[in-house]
């Protein structure tokens, strides 16, 4: 019974094939494996549904959920960051010790992100443990439980977390920049503020929960897994609460100037200006631009030699530097600039010659062949970003919560090549006139203000 079993599964841990002859009690069976879609089905209750059925024997699973620290409160600054570290704290349906053994024991893992925007709940499993992992992945989204004395444990986490992220130069330069670009929303930090370790409790993971993990504000999004288990799976379990949850404040773009000295010798710099939200079409001219510019190494270990931003500073230092553009885009807003890295003696001249080069382009210094080049390195960026499970999940998750639905790489790919060279000039134009933010960190002794620039 077992070897018959084991035969008659078989076709469902196949890989990306079109066809296989299986041979059952004597004869032959033809098994063929129609390629798949995204498909995506949004439920009476708002909560969003998609998968693409890949064949895969290995299965990705997410639930994604727009509960970012943008819509933290002022009074309880740090919750989306407790909150992350409980993941796998007991629930009402399972303890702290039967969802760890219980997902390792079939070889899965549980992993939470957060970003501004949302917050993702994503579970790896082998096709054949889905149930089980999928019972886990509920219990932590839908059933919290918060146990007083669990998150009080979670203290020195949040102590680690934010001693390590304040190391690293680049996490502390991108969190100062959005707390000097914005008056709200944006400007809360991914990580727990000092005033507040410590002082988040379970009544407030519990009141955020309740606020924000809405149907509506939810998409349960599958990789390798038939989209009618996963639609069965959305209605009976992530049907928890109505309503829209926390709306959240519209970002407010301000401007600004925020340093951060230290003693390192290299100074990390970083100007930007409002851009445009995510999903616009002009969101995709400054990922173009971005690209047009320079967006970093495209070779492994790689200098980023023949980018734009690079041959114009060179002609201005002889010192190290490193430079390329920043773009970033949420729902309501975006962030678009340079990025330096420099020899504190060198940063002034670094961060105007980078400038320069935006402005060149903002003058019409760009030609076809240049536009075209760009536009080939962002559909490879974003075309090979979808080779892997975890960006493929991401891309299908953020556009599903976003709006609903999911655009096709022939889609994205045909909007990129529409985006014409007078595009990319307005695009560098908004920057150069757009009010500026602008945050620095290292010595900054030679680190010029942003009106000296």
């Amino acid at each position: 019974m077992i070897g018959i079993r084991g035969i008659s599964q078989l076709w469902t841990r196949l890989y990306m094939v079109q066809s296989c002859k299986v041979e059952f009690l004597g004869a032959t069976k033809h098994v063929r494996f129609h390629s798949q879609n995204v498909q995506v089905t949004r439920l009476p209750s708002g909560l969003v549904i998609a998968s693409l059925e890949n064949y895969s024997p290995a299965s990705k699973i997410g639930v994604f959920i727009k509960a970012g620290c943008r819509y933290e409160t002022p009074d309880k600054q740090g919750v989306t960051h407790v909150l992350r570290l409980a993941s796998n704290l007991t629930t009402k349906g399972a303890s702290a010790f039967k969802i760890c053994y219980g997902i390792e024991a079939v070889g899965g893992t549980l992993s939470v992100t957060a970003s501004r925007e949302n917050m993702v709940y994503t579970v790896d499993c082998l096709r054949d443990d889905i149930d089980t992992v999928m019972e886990y992945l509920i219990n932590v989204t839908t059933a919290q439980e918060f146990r007083p004395w669990e998150v009080s444990d979670l203290t020195a986490r949040v102590k680690t977390d934010k001693a390590q992220a304040a190391q690293n130069a680049q996490i502390a330069l991108i969190e100062g920049l959005h707390l000097a670009s914005y008056k709200n929303s944006l400007s809360n930090s991914l990580y727990c503020p000092d005033h507040m370790v410590g002082n988040i409790h379970s009544e407030h993971l519990h009141q955020f929960v309740q606020n924000n993990f809405t149907s509506s504000r939810m998409a349960l999004i599958g990789i390798g897994v038939d989209h009618t288990v996963l639609k069965q799976v959305g209605e009976q379990f992530l049907n928890i609460r109505s309503g829209v949850g926390t709306t959240g404040a519209k970002a407010q773009y301000r401007g600004g100037e925020i340093r951060l000295p230290s003693s390192s010798n290299l100074v990390h710099s970083v100007i930007v200006s409002q851009s445009a939200a995510a999903g616009t079409n002009e969101a995709l001219t400054y990922s173009v631009l971005q690209h047009l510019l320079g967006a970093g190494p495209h070779v492994k270990r790689g200098s980023s030699a023949a980018s734009r931003l690079v041959q114009g500073v060179a002609k201005a230092t002889t010192d190290p530097f490193d430079v390329s553009a920043f773009n970033t885009s949420y729902s309501d807003s975006g962030l678009f600039g340079v990025y330096t890295i420099s020899q504190a003696a060198a940063a002034g001249d670094v961060i105007k010659a980078a400038l320069a080069q935006v402005k060149a382009v903002a003058d019409g210094g760009v030609t076809a062949v240049d536009l075209t080049r760009a536009k080939t390195q962002l559909k490879g960026h974003f075309l090979m970003a979808l080779e892997t499970s975890d960006g493929f999940l991401e891309a299908i998750g953020t556009q599903a919560l976003a709006d609903g639905s999911y655009q096709s790489p022939e889609e994205m790919s045909k909007k990129i090549d529409n985006i014409s060279l007078s595009d990319i000039a307005n695009a560098a134009k908004k920057f150069i006139s757009g009010k500026k933010a602008m945050a620095s960190s290292g010595n900054l002794y030679k680190t010029p203000f942003m009106d000296e620039i």
